[in-house]
């Protein structure tokens, strides 16, 4: 993606769901047919279909949509025009304090089937530390882009690499906002992305923090040790029973999306389910998701009619994605407890992250972690980026 453009003009926006849309999207849960379950054991074999029903009941007949569409549009939103596209983001400006250093702008970006949503908290927390009992001088402004071809941003210009967004946040922040030197945050595909930022951009990113885990792509010239090879096979093992959905938006993402884009039932079923495997909720998905929250995402989705263009990183990515080089800008990890990280060695970490300063492994918060831990993320967050301060950002 090229990135090389002039001042990106930006522009305030609103979230705003029509009652068209809305009315439709109510007459389409009430009409839905359900399936019955294949296996009797509980969501054995995908999302419970009595599950579904109730929540798409709620849905229907229970979720405030105007509710939640007021607490979003109470952050401030807006879209710049970047390398091609428009990118959606939330900018929270940090709370200044008197004596306080400059805040340290910062970057969050979330993964699939994800969306700013789940960063708010976090970033609230971020942007005003001494209002949520941290201390002042940990201030960053926040910013939380929406991924192209995410609910309100366009589609990537071109193919969709963690390479090229990395690029187009780049952009973002130095030239549309104005920050000489900006930190960076992320999990999943965004974890990717925070990744090529320190490695592209290390004059500008003073630290990139992921929850990911991350694996060398050359093991040639220093072969995985017997800790990294147990845990690339457990990787392997845990792939061939979770894999299917990524299989089938990597090789057929229309086939997919036509019917995800023609059943908000269909759409809920597709996202819950990685949301209640991936998250660490213990099997119970409202352990970690209210039900609020979980429609909100889901009302985006539909309304936006953005799942299908969000598969775009999972068809482009075995064609495109190159793998990421060492990152030399400082780093840190806060592994998050997933089935998937299972015993995963620092080494490997290591092998990434030739300064890699913080490493965490606090078994609580899966691979939303953001969102389910955000007081968890918040204080490693000021704790890695601490000592990494200092004046660069535009006032």
């Amino acid at each position: 993606m090229n990135t090389t453009s002039l001042q990106a003009p930006v522009r305030d926006f609103r979230v705003s769901v029509s009652d068209d849309v809305l009315d439709d999207l109510r007459t389409r849960l009430r009409r839905t047919l359900f399936t019955t379950a294949t296996d009797p054991t509980y969501w054995a074999a995908g999302t419970d279909p009595d599950y579904l029903r109730d929540l798409v009941a709620h849905w229907a007949d229970g979720f405030d949509w105007r509710a939640a569409e007021a607490a979003l549009n109470a952050h401030p939103h807006h879209i710049a025009e970047v390398a091609g596209t428009s990118v959606h983001f939330v900018h929270l400006r940090a709370a200044r304090t008197d004596g306080a250093p400059a805040p340290l702008p910062l970057v969050l970006t979330h993964g699939w089937p994800s969306s700013y949503v789940e960063m708010l908290d976090l970033a609230r927390r971020l942007a005003d530390p001494g209002g949520h009992g941290g201390d002042p001088a940990d201030a960053f402004d926040v910013v939380v882009p929406s991924l192209p071809g995410f609910l309100h941003s366009g589609p990537p210009p071109g193919t969709f690499t963690r390479e090229g967004v990395a690029g187009i946040w780049h952009t973002l922040m130095t030239e549309a906002l104005g920050y000489r030197r900006f930190g960076a945050f992320g999990g999943d595909i965004g974890g990717g992305v925070t990744q090529w930022l320190g490695a592209r951009f290390p004059g500008e990113v003073a630290g990139v923090h992921i929850t990911s885990a991350v694996v060398s792509a050359d093991f040639e010239a220093d072969p995985p040790t017997a800790e990294e090879q147990a845990y690339l096979d457990h990787l392997a093992a845990y792939d061939l029973d979770d894999q299917g959905y990524s299989e089938i938006m990597c090789t057929r993402p229309d086939t997919i999306a036509a019917a995800l884009r023609d059943s908000p039932a269909g759409l809920l079923a597709w996202i819950i389910d990685k949301y209640r495997d991936w998250s660490d909720c213990d099997g119970d998905l409202e352990a970690r998701w209210d039900r609020d929250t979980l429609l909100t995402v889901a009302t985006l989705y539909w309304a936006t009619g953005s799942i299908g263009s969000s598969f775009r990183q999972y068809y482009d990515y075995v064609r495109h994605n190159k793998p990421v080089p060492p990152v030399s800008v400082p780093g840190a990890v806060t592994l998050s407890h997933e089935p998937a990280n299972l015993n995963y060695p620092k080494s490997l970490a290591e092998r990434v992250f030739t300064d890699l300063r913080h490493w965490s492994t606090p078994r609580n918060g899966g691979h939303f972690m953001a969102y389910e831990e955000p007081e968890q993320v918040a204080r490693e967050l000021r704790e890695f980026f601490r000592p990494l301060r200092r004046a660069g950002a535009k006032g």
